[in-house]
Order: structure tokens, then C-alpha cells, then sequence
């Protein structure tokens, strides 16, 4: 099947899948979805026996359909490498009777880089099919993580530059010290005077700008997105679902056509979504549990069936879920309207114009596959201290956030079949919060002193992310107002 590429605001063209990801987002604003869903072809006993290399190209083979297998292996095998620290890409870890899906392993330590040690590979080989000799910019707001896995993947790839916004008041330290340190001379970082929402709309204002668009075409450059509306992002972690119940699978925890739950700590949408894809191409996937941190928008969501943005920012121990516009929840709304672009495109607009959006009784009943609930920040202290002092097993706080909705869930549903929860950062990414949590003795410690103590509590070794940053210099010092990223960008780029 040659699987194409459509807007769900229905007034962008047909593209494919290497246009797509080019692009990153539709010229009418709205998010690539494909025209239909494939299924998966491999049965699960010989997905089982396969490396996650091998499975990555079954499952994105299906949604990449323009690239040749030559292609995509390639770009496969380039990604996932020697970068990451474990051989298996997606360790599953079993503590307290759930199945941790360990998504850090790679450079940066978050789960971030499943998808975009991959992408730069992708956009490169996306350019020469479709004949781009424009330099490609890749703009990027990001809550923490994205920002910093993005640069390590695109840093000096030939034929594109990166700049990337993020709160300067809104990420941990490791987060910030990761990306003022990067290396590159494509890479650009600035940190803004706002929260992410707010870069993140920046970077869409941009993005839609067609008179910007035309500067920088006559400059040679052309925008695309790192972020997870790119759908080079989404497809890599549909992968990772599937790998994970494979090895479920591989080793006798279930039995191939069993169902499961999978429980994914939310905000801006794409990580549960790409579950949600999974389900969609056969994945027995029972229930999507949705964990929020205080910002529970999406618990809202699913509790009201109104998504309203107009609420107080708390800025938390879960930083990466620290948002109120969850950008990839436009993929959902239209596949529940029934994939009508229009109706998509008039919740969208409410949302940006009126702050809200109400779906209707029918659309409410297309959410069965989700339960959503929150963690505030005691319970996501309590959930890190309780694991550990259970099992001996130290999460991170993003993690802490969806065990402990999934606790919840379980409670509310009664329901107790095998599930995966996860994973989505190391906890030496979080050190303050995570020991803290353990132990409020560790509270006058400084960043690399917990780290220490991390090392032995948890008795595994520190991340090479982690060493890198002790002594790497400041690279990047730039801030500037949300008024005045447009104009960061031309100057960088030496547009006038």
C-alpha cells in the first residue's frame, strides 16, 4: 500500500511520507495524518525473535511507504547504534508488578531520542528524494527534553541548521546545562522570557508565516520541525510499543493476542498518541492510561470532553510535562470527528481564538480507549520513594507521575492485566527531585553531589550525558522576549 499523507485541516494537499516529514506541518497549520491506517503484517511470535532494529523497519515500513527498504534500513541502523548504552535500545524492567519501558538509553537520557536519533536521518534522505538544495532550518520549542535530543541528532548533519527556544525559568538544571553545552555549529539555543506554550506558539506563528517563509526561501533555507507534530517524530515511537509487547511475548509474560494497558506520562500528546497508533494497527492494546502531572489539562479533557487552555502554569518537578496547548491531541480530535477536517479546524481556531473547545457526545464515545487521571506533586514524591523502598528501583519524576495514576487506575477499573508504564527519562535527569523524594537529607546536596548519591542508591552507573555536562563550557548564553524570536531567528541566519 502506498500510504499518503493528508492536513487535519483538510485545506493542504496530499503529500507523502517524505514530504511530510519535510514539511513538519501542513501549509494550513494543521498536523499530517495518513489517509489510512495500515496493519500490521508480521505476526507477533516472529516480531518476538527480532532485534528492535529489525522491528523498527516492520512497523515503519508501513507508515514510511516512499522510502525503499535500502532507504530506511539505512537510516535505521544509523540511529540506533552504539549511541545508546544498552544493546536491546528498550530495556523492559518488572518492579512492582508492572513493566517499566526503559526510553533514556540513548544520549540524552530521555525518551526523546527514540525518535530523534532517527529523524535527521530521515529529513536528509527526504531532501535528496524530493530534490530540496535549500538549507533546511529546523525550529523547535521544547519543555526540556526534545530540544536537547534534537541538537545531539542534528549537530553538524550537512545541509541543515537548528535553533531551538526553551523557558528559561522552566526546565532542571541537567535539562538546561545539557543544552547550553552543545556542541555544533549548527546549533543555536535561546532561552525565553515565557513558558514553553508560549515558545511553542511562537515557533507556529513562525511556521505559518508565509511572508517569512518567502524571506528565507530567497535567503536558501526553508523551516521544519523537531517536534513531535513532525510525523517522523510520531512514527519511530509507534516502534517502541510494539517492541515492548513482543518482548512480553519473547518471554512468556503473555501470550501473543493477550491484551494489555499502557500507561504514558502526558503533555504534549505525541508519546501516548503513537501508543494509540499502535493500538490502531493491531497492537491488543485494552486501555491508554493518560497520567497528567498539576497541569491536567488532558485529565480535564477526558473527564469533561472540554479542553480549556485557560488555566494557571505551574511549573513542577515534571517539567517535560509542563503544558496547556498538547499539540499532537489535534491528530485525536480528527480521527474522533470522524476525519472531517472541517470540524477539526473549527475546534482548533475556538482553542486559539476563545481559549476552549467541547467535543461532541459521539466524539466523547470515540474515547473509550483512554483513561486519564493526574498525580500531583506529593503523590509523585511519594510514588519514587514508595517504588524504591519497595523494590530497590529508582524512576524519575515524569515516570513517578504515571505510576502513580496508574495506581489510580487500577482502583477506579479494577483491573489488573499486564501493563507497561513508560519510562521516559533517567532519574539523574531529575537528581533533585528524584532524591529529595527518597529522602529530604539530600536537600542541601548540590546537582553533581546527588548525582553521586544516585549512583550508589540505585547502584548503576552514571549516564555519559551526566559526565559530559560536569565540566562542558557554556556554548550558548541567548535569551530574548516572546516578541522577539522571529527576529533571533533572521539574525542567526543573517537575514536582514
Amino acid at each position: 500500500m502506498n500510504l499518503t499523507y493528508t492536513s487535519t485541516r483538510g485545506h493542504g494537499e496530499t503529500v507523502t511520507a517524505s514530504q511530510a516529514i519535510l514539511k513538519g506541518l501542513a501549509d494550513d497549520g494543521g498536523l499530517f495524518v495518513p489517509t489510512a491506517l495500515p496493519k500490521l503484517d508480521v505476526p507477533m511470535t516472529s516480531l518476538a525473535e527480532m532485534s528492535y532494529q529489525e522491528v523498527a523497519y516492520e512497523v515503519m515500513k508501513l507508515f514510511l511507504t516512499d522510502f525503499t527498504e535500502e532507504e530506511l534500513k539505512n537510516c535505521i541502523a544509523r540511529a540506533y547504534d552504539s549511541k545508546f548504552d544498552t544493546e536491546v535500545i528498550a530495556p523492559l524492567v518488572q518492579a512492582d508488578g508492572v513493566y517499566f519501558l526503559e526510553l533514556f538509553h540513548g544520549n540524552t537520557i530521555a525518551f526523546k531520542d527514540m525518535a530523534l536519533s532517527i529523524l535527521p536521518h530521515l529529513m536528509t534522505t527526504a531532501a535528496k528524494k524530493n530534490n530540496v538544495n535549500n538549507e533546511i532550518v529546523i525550529l523547535t520549542a521544547t519543555s526540556g527534553d526534545t530540544g536537547k535530543a534534537a541538537m545531539a541528532g542534528f549537530a553538524d548533519v550537512p545541509g541543515t541548521r537548528i535553533i531551538v527556544f526553551y523557558p528559561k525559568h522552566g526546565v532542571s538544571p541537567v535539562q538546561e546545562k545539557q543544552m547550553v553545552t552543545q556542541k555544533g555549529e549548527n546549533t543555536f539555543v535561546v532561552g525565553i522570557e515565557g513558558n514553553f506554550d508560549d515558545a511553542q506558539t511562537g515557533v507556529k506563528k513562525m511556521f505559518n508565516d508565509k511572508k517569512l517563509a518567502e524571506e528565507l526561501g530567497a535567503a536558501g533555507f526553508q523551516f521544519s520541525s523537531a517536534n513531535s507534530i513532525n510525523i517522523g517524530r510520531l512514527v519511530p515511537q509507534v516502534v517502541y510499543y510494539v517492541y515492548a509487547y513482543a518482548n512480553l511475548v519473547k518471554n512468556e509474560q503473555i501470550r501473543s493476542g493477550d491484551f494489555i494497558n499502557i500507561t504514558v506520562p502526558t503533555g504534549n500528546f505525541g508519546n501516548i498518541l503513537a501508543a494509540y497508533y499502535a493500538k490502531l494497527i493491531g497492537l491488543p492494546v485494552n486501555k491508554l492510561i493518560c497520567a497528567s502531572n498539576t497541569n491536567k489539562v488532558l485529565f480535564d479533557f477526558f473527564t469533561t470532553g472540554t479542553y480549556d487552555r485557560k488555566r494557571e502554569f505551574t511549573v513542577t518537578s515534571s517539567p517535560s510535562m509542563d503544558i496547556l496547548i498538547s499539540s499532537n491531541l489535534e491528530r485525536l480530535i480528527y480521527r474522533i470527528a470522524g476525519n472531517d477536517p472541517e470540524k477539526n479546524a473549527a475546534m482548533m481556531q475556538a482553542l486559539t481564538g476563545e481559549g476552549e473547545y467541547s467535543i461532541t457526545d459521539e466524539m466523547k464515545k470515540e474515547l473509550k480507549d483512554f483513561y486519564g487521571n493526574y498525580a500531583d506533586e506529593q503523590e509523585t514524591a511519594e510514588a519514587i520513594k514508595a517504588l524504591y523502598e519497595d523494590t530497590g528501583y529508582v524512576i524519575d519524576t515524569h515516570t513517578a507521575v504515571a505510576a502513580a495514576v496508574y495506581k489510580k487506575y487500577v482502583e477506579d477499573a479494577n483491573d489488573v492485566r499486564p501493563t507497561v508504564i513508560a519510562s521516559t527519562a533517567s532519574p539523574f535527569k531529575f537528581a533533585r527531585s528524584v532524591m529529595t523524594a527518597i529522602d529530604s537529607k539530600y536537600s542541601t546536596l548540590d546537582e553533581f553531589e546527588l548525582v553521586d548519591e544516585l549512583v550508589k542508591i540505585s547502584n548503576t552507573e552514571e549516564p555519559e550525558a551526566v559526565k559530559e555536562i560536569r565540566t562542558a563550557p557554556v556554548r550558548h548564553d541567548h535569551t530574548c522576549s516572546v516578541d522577539g524570536m522571529e527576529n533571533t531567528v533572521k539574525q542567526w541566519l543573517g537575514i536582514k
